[in-house]
Order: structure tokens, then C-alpha cells, then sequence
């Protein structure tokens, strides 16, 4: 009996702290910081970019061009006499490797031929990672606006509609003002 009852606060306690690691990132959240490789290995956080505004793609390869109309019209607000201070800003995507069936080759192909579409840094989640960490949703694309302190201020999941593309691109505005 005293087995049982230690064995069940040992269970009740790790899945405690597991749920304690793990947050579903809403609006006005901290967001927790990770660790991901590029293709070549290199390790990045969220602190590479200190002190930039983040806008974090958060991609199943499945669905991997399901943004590209909102993703270039960032682009075109981030080159010379667009709206957003490329200095302050900077996007890039992160691949659900663990949401597809695609072979890792593949993978990296996809996200070669997107991180030269969009002058940009892809990097690899092999064991979903932000899924747990962040709530964020499995087989579907998710933009995440972080502001220079970290702090979630704009979360896109799925489609996003032309008509929201203004919104983003003048909070990205607002934020790399700040």
C-alpha cells in the first residue's frame, strides 16, 4: 500500500511539473524561450535576434506555402522605403518536422528553397517542441509576433486572410517603434 501511494505522488508530481513547463502562449504571455538547429546545425534561440521584433512561422511542411501571400507582403514592407525597420524586425520560420510524413531530405529542401524565397533563417523542430511548450497546434501553420522583450502580441493560426495582412504589418510597425 505505502508502494502504491508513493508510486501515485511520484506520477502526480511529474505530471505537475511537466504541466508547469508547458503553457498554451496567449496574447500578453511571455513566451518561453527554446533551443533549434538550422540545416547545418547551428543552435539558435529566441535571444539571437535580442532586441529585434520576432516573427516566428511555426510550419508543418504539409501546409508550408499555405502563408506565403501575408509572408511576402511583410517582405515588401521590410526592404528599402517599405514600412517596417528592417534593423528592429526579424522573421523567420521554424518546421514541424514531427506534423509530416516527408522524409528530413525533403524537409530540408522545402525550407532551403523558403529561407532563399525569403532571405531568411529555417530552422527544426524534430520533436514538436513549441507544440507542447507553446499549446501551438499540430499539422497547421502558426504566426507568432513576439515583441523585443519577448511578450506574445500577435498569434495567426491557420489561413491567414488578406484582409488581416494590414493588421499584422502595422502591429510589426508598432512594436519595432517602440
Amino acid at each position: 500500500m505505502r508502494k502504491l501511494i508513493l508510486s501515485m505522488a511520484v506520477i502526480a508530481f511529474s505530471m505537475l511539473s511537466m504541466t508547469a513547463q508547458n503553457v498554451n502562449l496567449k496574447v500578453g504571455d511571455k513566451a518561453p524561450d527554446w533551443v533549434f538547429t538550422d540545416a547545418d546545425g547551428n543552435e539558435f534561440t529566441m535571444n539571437s535576434w535580442k532586441g529585434k521584433v520576432l516573427q516566428i512561422n511555426y510550419v508543418d511542411p504539409d501546409v508550408s506555402d499555405l502563408n506565403d501571400p501575408a509572408n511576402d507582403a511583410i517582405k515588401k514592407e521590410t526592404k528599402a522605403g517599405g514600412r517596417i525597420d528592417s534593423e528592429k524586425f526579424k522573421g523567420f520560420g521554424i518546421v514541424d518536422t514531427k506534423s509530416t510524413w516527408k522524409p528530413n531530405v525533403l524537409i530540408r529542401t522545402i525550407a532551403g528553397n523558403k529561407a532563399k524565397k525569403f532571405d531568411t533563417t529555417i530552422l527544426f523542430d524534430y520533436k514538436a517542441t513549441l507544440q507542447e511548450k507553446w499549446g501551438l497546434p499540430k499539422d497547421n501553420y502558426t504566426m507568432v509576433i513576439l515583441d523585443k522583450d519577448r511578450v506574445c502580441r500577435g498569434i495567426y493560426k491557420g489561413e491567414i486572410p488578406e484582409s488581416k495582412f494590414e493588421e499584422i504589418i502595422q502591429l510589426i510597425v508598432k512594436l519595432t517603434a517602440e
